[in-house]
């Protein structure tokens, strides 16, 4: 596997024709500090324009895959919650979409902002140690990257209710029952079984991929338009009056409940 362009955040290493990109942040399990968001932005439109690159998958580095916003940020200066909706991106995207596929390989827990980014890959593979958590309701904030149409949408509009009113977590096992991921192998082989996929799309005829992916998207916008504008209104109408100064101190909890509600 062979180096690539990195920053502090950030990694990216080059495989073949696939782009691997990896949350660095592990100390804040990887939060979404408005560095990181730029910087995967950045790395994601890259990949997009890159000819040298067919396919990207987003992963973390461990323990996590990534634990959300950072709310210690987001209770200072407030950054986080312009990125949310940065007027480059569309609405209810965390970034602006590719023309290529983008696989996401769960290595940890993905919750609230890091469910969304998750939600955002085109399919995810999941390490046995993964989980998944809508925590928006807990820490007192709205979701703003397209999670009230896409959870629904992956798991059914019963199970996405259940998951963003009770902020309870699914471990790998169940959100490969649920359909929200589609295979769940060892986390050592994580990234092997990503890389495979990815080969096996990067064997097919590219201009076809990109337009068959164009495709289903297409075909899910004209669908979700409608509910992304319900939901960044609503998320905007509410983070107009947030008062985020003691949300930070809520994430300790959320993690603990995670890890106590996935243990096995």
């Amino acid at each position: 596997m062979s180096d690539g362009h990195s920053s502090a955040v950030l990694l990216e290493e080059q495989h073949g024709r696939v782009r691997i990109l990896t949350l660095n942040r592990p100390r804040a399990r990887n939060a979404l500090s408005s560095e990181l968001i730029a910087a995967t932005r950045d790395a994601l439109a890259r990949a997009d324009s890159d000819d040298e690159v067919d396919v990207v998958i987003l992963t973390g580095t461990d323990p996590a895959f990534c634990a959300g916003l950072d709310l210690r940020e987001l209770g200072g200066s407030g950054e986080n919650a312009a990125l949310v909706s940065e007027q480059e991106v569309p609405i209810g995207h965390p970034w602006r979409p590719l023309s290529k596929p983008v696989i996401g390989a769960i290595n940890g827990a993905a919750i609230t902002g890091g469910l969304e980014f998750a939600l955002a890959c085109d399919f995810l593979i999941a390490s046995e140690h993964a989980s998944f958590a809508d925590t928006h309701a807990r820490v007192g904030v709205l979701p703003g990257w397209g999670l009230t149409y896409r959870l629904p949408a992956a798991v059914g509009m019963g199970l996405a209710r259940r998951m963003s009113l009770s902020g309870d977590f699914l471990n790998a096992e169940q959100a490969l029952r649920a359909g929200l991921v589609t295979e769940v192998v060892p986390h050592d082989r994580l990234i092997p079984a990503a890389l495979a996929v990815a080969e096996s799309i990067v064997g097919n005829d590219q201009p076809g991929v990109r337009a068959l992916l164009d495709s289903y998207r297409r075909a899910q916008e004209h669908v979700a338009n409608q509910a992304l504008q319900v939901e960044d209104s609503t998320s905007k109408k509410w983070m107009a009056d947030f008062d985020p100064s003691r949300v930070a101190e809520r994430r300790q909890a959320v993690m603990d409940r995670g890890r106590s509600q996935t243990a096995t």
